[in-house]
């Protein structure tokens, strides 16, 4: 696809001898919400841990910005424009709001858009009444948007949320939605993982489906929607 941002061919991936990715094969092009797609164990998250570099690809190219970083340590990857939000919202719980969002902050960058802790409050409102607050004494769902937060302060082109509904009530889920619009509104790509495809059809463009660590569809959110019977063979529980 012209224009694409991110680009993954052929990749493979074990975890010892477990063959845990196959072949796989996704694009996320600029200022485009993607959604990966598939049950619990499909291997949404070690697409995700293989795209960033926490988990090496066996097999395979992941391009970033015309780049290659299958080769390349996480850190590095961070640096060039990429953020990750893992499902486990790593925050550090001692430290304060403001000291986790300083913990994230990187110089801003060409094509992509400058956070502030002030941007980032109009975007989090619940954030911005708890500054002082330590992490560890926060709920579920505003540690997912402290962990949102931290990776924005980044300045990333791209961000990959890996299941950011998970756990939350839905006046949340309703917000972390508000807010991936509101992201792709500002020009960032997203690619994220799911298993809530109500949550997947309110904020994505298009859709990829992974089953036992393999694309089994692609096509646009329209297109999912209109197609009952891959819904059901895919992702019904």
């Amino acid at each position: 696809m012209a224009g694409d941002l991110l680009r993954v061919e052929g990749l493979h991936t074990y975890y010892g001898r477990a063959h845990i990715l196959a072949d796989l094969a996704l694009e996320a092009g600029r200022g485009e919400v993607v959604v990966l797609l598939g049950r619990n164990g499909a291997g949404k998250s070690t697409t995700m841990k293989s795209v960033i570099g926490l988990v090496p690809a066996a097999k395979g190219t992941v391009t970033f910005e015309d780049k290659r970083i299958d080769r390349m340590p996480s850190y590095r990857v961070a640096r060039l424009g990429l953020g990750y939000v893992p499902e486990d919202r790593r925050i550090f719980t001692d430290l304060t709001v403001m000291e986790n969002l300083e913990v994230g902050r990187q110089p801003s960058r060409e094509g992509a858009p400058t956070w502030t802790p002030d941007r980032l409050f109009e975007l989090f409102p619940n954030l911005g009444r708890m500054k002082d607050r330590p992490g560890g004494r926060m709920s579920g769902g505003e540690q997912q948007m402290l962990t949102i937060a931290r990776t924005l302060m980044g300045n990333p082109r791209l961000i990959l949320l890996d299941e950011p509904s998970e756990g939350l009530a839905p006046v949340i889920v309703e917000q972390m939605a508000n807010t991936i619009l509101q992201l792709k509104a500002e020009g960032l790509t997203v690619l994220l993982s799911e298993q809530n495809l109500h949550f997947s059809q309110m904020v994505a463009d298009r859709a990829y489906i992974i089953e036992k660590g393999r694309i089994r569809y692609q096509g646009t959110m329209a297109e999912l929607e209109a197609d009952a019977a891959v819904r059901e063979q895919y992702l019904s529980v």
